[in-house]
């Protein structure tokens, strides 16, 4: 399966770069564990960042950044079968589960819920 993993990016880190990396490397974990059960891991970071950085972009949540960030995520949606929710509390990654539930897809609570 294509898996989009949902998380927090910038939930409790007071925009701080190193918490945010912190978020990142979590998320980058969950890739591995999903790839090494035998599926595709996606995380809407690694797709909207690069674009919100040759739109423009000077600072986390300015217009720019709102515009391309969850919506990206939103979107890949469509194109997942399943999302797994990783990490502590995110309005986000919280939108991420239910627009994924709304769309049909399969959703994890938990990534241990996922099998090989």
């Amino acid at each position: 399966m294509l898996i989009l993993i949902a998380g927090p990016y910038r939930s409790n880190t007071n925009d701080e770069p190193e918490r945010i990396a912190q978020n990142m490397h979590r998320m980058e974990e969950a890739a591995l564990a999903i790839y090494r059960k035998g599926h595709t891991p996606v995380c809407g970071e690694w797709i909207a960042l690069p674009l919100i950085h040759q739109a423009g972009s000077t600072q986390l949540g300015d217009a720019v950044f709102n515009e391309i960030f969850h919506p990206v995520a939103v979107r890949l949606i469509d194109h997942c079968d399943a999302v797994v929710r990783i990490g502590g509390p995110s309005v986000g990654a919280d939108e991420m589960m239910k627009q994924a539930e709304l769309k049909g897809k399969k959703t994890y609570w938990e990534l241990e819920e996922l099998k090989n």
